[in-house]
């Protein structure tokens, strides 16, 4: 497949452009610092670009089969910046006629698992009134993607962490797997390139936990 990767210098995003192309898959990695990037490869391209004009990024997603993005916040300050971002990038994919789009998001942006919530309320509670303005810029960003016409995935880990590729975890279409507090960052990316191709997941949240 063709690919395009968004936020490819970030910690998901980076490890999205490393198994996609042990995968065997042709990347467009679009970043704004290419010396960021550690990842090489001979399918892999370079697009650099400042996320700001939609027209620019045109050609990093014309004729992809699709782009995945680990857009958003790193820190408090920067709340805004995943609807933001993720706006330009909509525009640049429906100028292109672009439809397949996945995206990070997170666990308490989404539905409570029916059964043994995510944290107990208690602490669920304070994680969302500290970072409660990153949280909402993630729910206008999810809000922005229910808007467009591409055929769009919301993927909600918990807690991420870096931990070794595993391919071991839980995802639930609509939902939150039961029990689920952490994530390793690569077994996100792994469960992106896996739902590139999945028709259940259009248009879905995807919760996903170990």
């Amino acid at each position: 497949m063709k690919l395009t990767v968004f936020g490819a210098t970030g910690g998901i995003g980076q490890e999205v452009v490393r198994q996609a192309l042990d995968a065997g898959h042709q990347v467009t990695a679009v970043v704004r610092d290419p010396a960021r990037l550690s990842v090489t490869g001979e399918r892999l391209e370079v697009f650099r670009a400042d996320l700001s004009d939609p027209a620019a990024l045109r050609p990093a997603v014309a004729g992809r089969n699709a782009v995945l993005s680990g857009l958003g916040a790193r820190r408090r300050a920067d709340a805004g910046i995943a609807t933001r971002l993720t706006r330009t990038v909509l525009g640049a994919m429906e100028a292109e006629g672009a439809r397949r789009l996945l995206v990070v998001s997170a666990a308490p942006v989404g539905p409570e698992p029916q059964e043994s919530a995510l944290l107990d309320r208690g602490v669920r509670g304070v994680v969302s009134a500290v970072l409660k303005d990153i949280y909402a810029d993630l729910r206008a960003m999810e809000a922005e993607l229910a808007l467009s016409a591409t055929d769009w995935t919301v993927v909600r880990p918990p807690r991420l962490q870096d931990k070794p590729l595993s391919g071991r975890y839980r995802t639930v279409v609509g939902g939150f797997p039961s029990k689920g507090r952490v994530m390793g960052r690569a077994d996100v990316a792994h469960a992106m390139l896996a739902m590139t191709g999945d028709a259940g997941t259009v248009k879905q949240g995807v919760g996903m936990a170990y």
